[in-house]
């Protein structure tokens, strides 16, 4: 899912938190805070034998509706934009998906903290407005499994830590709206090409969201679903394909110039608004997390699934929240049961992946556009504000975001890249002539 930011001061706090080791302390669980009542050490002995509470049931399966209903088609545009046959989708939607559950439901389990686990929404619309690589889909999951290797190392080597600490929380939020800009203008071209698609889709999201927002995306997926059901000429057939894929193993090609094209911008900014925002949320919460165990968990998930297709694994802040708020269960000590059932229906909605994808290749190229459009409009928004809002940093953001949202590629590396470089060049410059005056 996708997250807000805090704040710069609270990002920084956050990292230097995560940089600090406590002597005495395990390094996958610390303690909970037992300043309140509420707030009870969620590994107690006398939790572990009660009987599973059907209300972190209903909230784990309401988790997974909300976190696979509202961006697969992101993930999808994602992999098709990275040059991905329907057998690849298929497989990339599937591990990803399995990834994502699996890792939920072994580090709830293991740490007996509410840890929310998800695929990098902003990661995947990256790659949806990223150049094919030369090699094609092979290349791009070599990129996949360099992002993964550089999150499994960040959780235990500081200096890496240290560096994408330093990236300063306004650029890297200006570089992904910049990213999204292309998709979030989708529904509204749809709307001059193909209105009949469109608006039913974009008034579905909008009055849905009025009622409750986390419903917004999933009632425009049923209406992009009809939209599909009643054209000209309608028949879905598998043409072939098995309800539950098959895993398509990609054998890796690595080039550097898709490791720090790809792999290194997608390692940056799902860090920077995933993993970083996802402990935050956690411990607003009472919940005192090992940082290290957790991204790295993830990062090696990410390892795991990506010869399958899978861009990305991380750590979720929207669902993270969904399950540690009071609505979960009212006994903290019990709350990461819903995101351990979280997980388990990720899997199962990942079994179904095949069906999924056959059923997503019938929808006009612009339904599906028009979906992963409104799907991002609040990230979108979050993170045009977040980059913008600190007038220190206005100018290095200006230029991160237009240089991003150019789309130039200069000696083989992406915009984003250079949208980060160059924006931080501006803001290294300014920073020293405000101390020298």
């Amino acid at each position: 899912m996708h997250p807000q930011l805090p704040n710069q001061r609270g990002a920084r706090s956050l990292s230097r938190s995560w940089l600090r080791r406590k002597n005495g302390h395990s390094l996958w669980r610390q303690p909970v805070s037992t300043t309140s009542p509420s707030r009870i050490l969620p590994h107690e002995p006398h939790m572990r034998h009660s009987a599973i509470p059907l209300q972190t049931v209903s909230t784990g399966l309401v988790v997974a509706v909300v976190g696979f209903f509202s961006s697969f088609p992101i993930v999808l545009q994602g992999l098709n934009g990275m040059g991905a046959s329907k057998a690849e989708a298929a497989s990339g939607l599937m591990a990803a998906a399995i990834a994502m559950g699996l890792a939920g439901v072994v580090l709830s389990l293991r740490t007996k903290i509410p840890v929310s686990v998800a695929w990098s929404t902003p990661g995947v619309a990256l790659l949806a407005v990223s150049t094919v690589p030369a090699a094609g889909f092979a290349e791009a999951v070599g990129a996949f499994l360099f992002a993964g290797l550089l999150t499994t190392i960040a959780g235990f080597w500081r200096p890496l830590s240290r560096l994408i600490a330093a990236i300063p929380a306004p650029l890297a939020q200006a570089m992904l709206s910049a990213v999204l800009l292309s998709i979030c203008l989708q529904p509204f071209s749809a709307l001059g090409h193909a209105p009949w698609i469109a608006l039913p889709v974009i008034l579905t999201w909008f009055v849905a969201g009025q009622i409750n927002r986390l419903i917004a995306v999933p009632c425009a997926v049923v209406v992009a679903a009809l939209v599909v059901v009643f054209q000209p000429g309608f028949d879905f057939t598998l043409n072939g394909s098995s309800v539950i894929p098959t895993p398509v193993f990609a054998v890796p090609v690595f080039s550097i110039q898709s490791l720090i094209g790809i792999g290194l911008p997608l390692f940056i900014v799902t860090m920077a608004t995933q993993n970083i925002p996802g402990l935050a949320i956690i411990r607003s919460f009472g919940y005192q997390p090992a940082p290290a165990p957790l991204i790295s968990s993830v990062g090696g998930a990410s390892l795991i699934s990506a010869p399958f297709g899978a861009p990305a694994t991380c750590l979720a802040a929207i669902t993270a929240a969904m399950c540690a708020n009071d609505d979960s269960h009212p006994d903290t000590g019990k709350r990461y049961l819903s995101a351990v059932f979280g997980g388990l229906f990720y899997c199962l909605f990942g079994l179904f992946a095949g069906i999924i994808t056959a059923f997503a290749g019938l929808a006009p190229p612009l339904l599906l556009g028009t979906l992963a459009g409104v799907a991002l409009l609040p990230v979108f928004s979050t993170s045009a504000l977040a980059a913008f809002k600190d007038t220190s940093y206005r100018q290095a953001a200006a230029i991160t975001f237009l240089v991003t949202a150019s789309g130039v590629t200069i000696i083989g590396l992406s915009a984003a890249v250079w949208g980060l470089v160059l924006g931080g060049i501006v803001q290294w410059v300014n920073t020293r002539m405000a101390r020298e005056t």
